[in-house]
Formats: C-alpha cells, structure tokens, sequence
C-alpha cells in the first residue's frame, strides 16, 4: 500500500471474539469527514465466466467477494467506483478457483485493500495464479484472515454472516463446497452469496435450520444445474436472483432446468451474460435493479 492511501485511511483494525461459541469478526473503518452515505448497493460485476460482486455499505464503506478469472474485473470495476476511489475496504474470496479469484492478481496492481477473508483452502496443485496472489497479498502487507461459518464482518447496522462452510465442509474434496456463503444484512434489504455450492450444501442449510432469507440471491455456481434446489430456493424467497456467467461459456450456464426452478420460485432473473453488470439498490420498499444492457426495473419487497 502506497503512501497516497495510506494517509486516506483514517482506522481499519479486526476484533475478533467468540459467540456462542463461534468467532465474530469485526472489522472496520473510520469514515473521513463528508465521505457519502447513500443506501447499500449490490454490483454484480460482469466479469466473463466467473463471480465478482461489490457491496457499498453505509459510509461507501465496500466489500468485493471474489474477483472473476481475469482483468476482465478492472473494467467493471472502474465503471461502478467513483472516479479516484481505489480503495476497497475488505475483499473476499469465496473458494480459491480461478475463476473466483484470479483477478485479484490485477486488482492489486491499482487499487489498495485493507484486508483478505479466504476460507483456509489451497490450489496451488491447478492453480498456479493462487500462490501468486497470496505472495501480492504478502508483499503488500495486507492482513490474511480464515473465515468459516459462524464468522461475521459487522459495520454499524450493516453485516455479513458466513452461513457455510463448517467443519463438514470445509475440508471436502470438492473446492465447490468449501465456498464461503455470505448472507449480506442491511436495513434496507438482505442478500446472499451462494458461491458455488450445489445441492449438497444447500440441503444441509435447510435441514440445518439456517436463516436463508434474503431479497436478492446470487445463484450458485453460476446457474449450473446441480445448484439452485427447489427446497432451497423456497427458504431463501428471494425476489431477485442474479446469475454470474460468460455468453456462450463452454459449460452452457445457466442451464434449462435452473431458470425453470428460478422462474417457478417467482424470482425476477438477471443474468451478466445479457444484461451486463447489475446494479440493487433500495427504494423505499422497493427494490431498484440496473443494468447496462436493461431498463431499470422496480420491484416490490
């Protein structure tokens, strides 16, 4: 981190305390005097055949779960961020795939970062950018935290509780299942990150009585058709649901029996593949959705 930003941040630090008998990270920052504090917005970064998502909290404060598989990322990204905001509070890796988190590699190259959330795991086997970005991380002197289910980043009325992945998980044999699913709350509405989780992880969320719950749902493993389970969709009851794929991608995501399931579950979709980055925000009780290659759409709560 250079010079430039670190005289802008004013505090970032983490608390970390056990709850019920899991950890609480807290993890925050001062806002400068007259810094914007409009409502919560979710991006859904067009970034290819991969996942990126940036929410702004209150105070501008932003946290950037995952970062697509290349610098496809730096272009949505200079389009969603104020011109000369390159900072990002806390970035999140939901699983160490490619396609998840190699755009960080370029990412730090032009913005500052105040903090890593990974979920413990290594693909240094098929992945050779991994072991690249933990050595940028490193070299930058950003703070490396492992995050599990019962962890939460908390900033003022604004959270993120991880749903999943625990014990069970967290050591499976399929990196899918290791992602950290994000319940996003605001006062204004509540979103959640399903990663790429398929039926497996989202049965055990419901059969474990997990608050689902949310307005928007980002679709896991980009609409494949092994996510997105009847049951589940049922307990999240989400009004929007975005789906994060590449036009023309290789594994034909999203698939016929996903948006069915979607459609059936009365969610309204959208999909970066056609309509470009996605923008949420609250108005009133209504939800407001962007998008670059659609009008916007206004939908009730």
């Amino acid at each position: 981190m250079n010079e430039h930003y670190e005289e802008r941040i004013l505090k970032i630090g983490a608390v970390v305390c056990a709850v019920l008998a899991a950890l609480a990270l807290s993890v925050w920052r001062d806002v400068s005097a007259g810094a914007p504090d409009a409502s919560p917005r979710d991006y859904f970064l067009d970034v290819g055949q991969g996942d990126s998502e940036l929410i702004v909290f209150h105070g501008n404060v932003k946290v950037m779960t995952d970062a697509g598989p290349d610098t496809s990322v730096l272009a949505s990204l200079a389009r969603v961020m104020p011109p000369g905001d390159r900072y990002i509070d806390v970035a999140i890796i939901s699983h160490p795939q490619l396609d998840h988190f190699n755009g960080f590699n370029f990412i730090l190259d032009h913005y500052a970062i105040g903090a890593f959330i990974v979920n413990g795991r290594d693909n240094t086997a098929t992945a050779h950018q991994w072991s690249e970005l933990l050595a940028k991380i490193k070299a930058h002197k950003i703070p490396l935290i492992v995050f599990g289910a019962g962890d939460r980043i908390r900033y003022g009325d604004d959270e993120i509780d991880i749903l999943s992945p625990d014990g069970q998980f967290a050591q499976s044999a399929e990196l899918a299942d290791t992602g950290l699913v994000e319940l996003v709350k605001t006062p204004e509405f509540q979103t959640l990150l399903a990663a790429d989780i398929g039926s497996k992880v989202e049965e055990y969320l419901v059969a474990h009585g997990s608050d689902l719950r949310a307005d928007v749902l980002k679709v896991g493993h980009h609409g494949s058709k092994t996510s997105s389970e009847v049951g589940f969709l049922a307990a999240v009851g989400a009004k929007v649901a975005v789906i994060e794929a590449g036009a023309h991608n290789m594994y034909s995501y999203p698939a016929k029996e996903t948006l069915s399931r979607l459609a059936a579950a009365g969610a309204n979709i959208f999909r970066t593949d056609q309509n470009g980055t996605v923008e949420i925000s609250a108005n009133g009780r209504a939800l407001d959705v962007f998008s670059e290659n659609r009008l916007p759409d206004k939908l009730s709560q």
